[in-house]
């Protein structure tokens, strides 16, 4: 551990310390250490002393006592930068802890450093300004998503075994799906978003990569539960860790359709998740069923109200700041500067309306829903946003719009709808990790933790990169 960091999952480190195994300040060492020798460029910041601090007092008899934890820099840690990964709010720092990381802090964490993500969280490849271009360490010239790229490349790269993570239209789960580590979007309101949170657009929850299925619910034991800062957050319903793989699937009834009905999709990833799909049927009993699906198309119109928000955040800065932005995040202010209007508003709101419809009719008749995270395996590090599957050139059959929309296609339902839904690593395509999506019901996360349990057992993945620390 002096000169490693640890290779198993954030439960084991647990116990290896409660074991005397190692020390909370040799773990951490090792984390550091792999941090700032790795080439995944997956860490802005690394806060030393505090940290050694942290760790020199840890009381490992806390859940995860001890165990370094790494925090997306979307996420607010007093004292810390909180740029949002962009050059315009470079020299900003927070003033407080977020609640998930003031829970964390109050269950043993060790907050090491701070990861990198997009800009403002808004596209699903890990490359800014500010930061340079983090990459996948199951390929250099691969993206490890976004907008949590860096919490997924530090965790699968084996810098650091758990890190917290959002999903606004799938960034936890894209990344995830991309490095072959576990990400639950949980039920919208799960984990509080407070302090200072804003309530709109209701569609961002908070949670974690992690390499383990039981890491995640035991993060879920920690974080969630209602905190008045947000009044939208949910009650802690507890036993998350504790229930684990004592529900009865068999019977459920599950949809299985790779291009969720609203994708275009590799065909070698459709195939690997059907058969991984009859694989996790056939273990637990689960029950395949036809489901016509028809979720309604109008990503852009969404996340438009997402950029009328970021324009409100930059102020008297914008324009004058748009060189200092990336081309994807000038491309959005732009379009919504000059063609968002209370017509596109009212639109936005009609669209969610007939999501939340469409979903709530596809689960009146299954109980489950599997598809493929990504449309493809991970693309180019640096960018740009693809336009081609399986080799596929959309831009010419789709349009500018919808090939780009293509990217998040399969994960933003979820977040309009505020479903719950997990990535599950389940083999690779072209030596790149694919993730299978669940979606299920409202508030039956422990259905779908379950079932990655299942699928953990079924098809073990690597917990870290073979060759990790990179």
């Amino acid at each position: 551990m002096a000169n490693e960091p640890w290779l198993g999952d954030a439960c084991s480190l647990v116990d290896a310390l409660r074991a005397g195994e190692c020390s909370p300040l040799e773990a951490l060492e090792a984390c550091l250490a792999a941090a700032e020798r790795s080439n995944l460029n997956a860490f802005s910041y690394l806060d030393h002393e505090a940290a050694r601090k942290a760790a020199s007092e840890a009381d490992v008899g806390l859940p995860f006592g001890g165990v370094p934890v790494a925090v997306k820099e979307l996420d607010h840690v007093a004292g810390w930068p909180h740029s949002e990964a962009s050059v315009v709010f470079a020299d900003r720092k927070s003033a407080f802890d977020a609640t998930m990381v003031a829970r964390l802090r109050a269950a043993g964490c060790v907050l090491a450093g701070q990861t990198t993500a997009s800009e403002f969280g808004g596209v699903n490849c890990t490359s800014s300004k500010l930061h340079g271009t983090t990459r996948n360490p199951w390929d250099l010239e691969r993206t490890p998503g976004g907008s949590s790229g860096g919490s997924a490349a530090a965790v699968a790269g084996g810098i650091i075994p758990v890190a917290t993570a959002g999903d606004g239209g799938g960034s936890i789960r894209i990344p995830a799906g991309f490095t072959g580590t576990f990400g639950l979007k949980s039920t919208f309101g799960r984990i509080p978003k407070g302090p200072q949170c804003s309530q709109t657009p209701h569609t961002v929850t908070l949670g974690c990569i992690s390499r383990s299925v039981r890491d995640t619910a035991r993060w879920f034991d920690i974080c969630s539960g209602f905190d008045p800062r947000d009044t939208l957050s949910l009650p802690s319903t507890g036993g998350w860790e504790a229930d684990l793989g004592t529900l009865d699937l068999a019977g459920k009834k599950v949809a299985v359709v790779p291009d969720l009905g609203v994708a275009v999709v590799n065909p070698a990833c459709s195939e690997l998740v059907e058969e991984a799909a009859k694989e996790l049927a056939l273990a637990t009993g689960m029950v395949q069923v036809p489901c016509d699906i028809h979720l309604p198309e109008g990503g852009m119109v969404w996340a438009m109200s997402g950029l009328v928000s970021l324009l409100a955040e930059l102020g008297d800065r914008y324009p004058g700041c748009v060189d200092d932005l990336t081309p994807e995040i000038q491309i959005g202010l732009n379009i919504a500067e000059h063609h968002y209007d209370l017509a596109t508003a009212a639109e936005a709101e009609r669209f969610r309306t007939e999501a939340n419809e469409a979903m709530a009719d596809i689960f009146d008749s299954v109980d489950l829903v599997i598809s493929c995270v990504n449309p493809d395996v991970a693309f180019d590090a640096a960018g740009p946003l693809r336009t081609t599957v399986g080799g596929r050139e959309l831009m010419g059959e789709l349009g500018f719009e919808k090939a780009i929309a293509n990217n998040g296609a399969l994960t933003i339902p979820a977040n309009l709808t505020g479903n719950p839904a997990v990535s599950i690593p389940i083999g690779f395509v072209d030596n790149l990790p694919v993730g299978m999506q669940v979606l299920g019901r409202h508030h039956e996360e422990p259905v779908l933790l379950d079932i990655a349990l299942a699928m953990e057992r079924i098809r073990p993945w690597p917990l870290v990169v073979p060759g990790s620390p990179i």
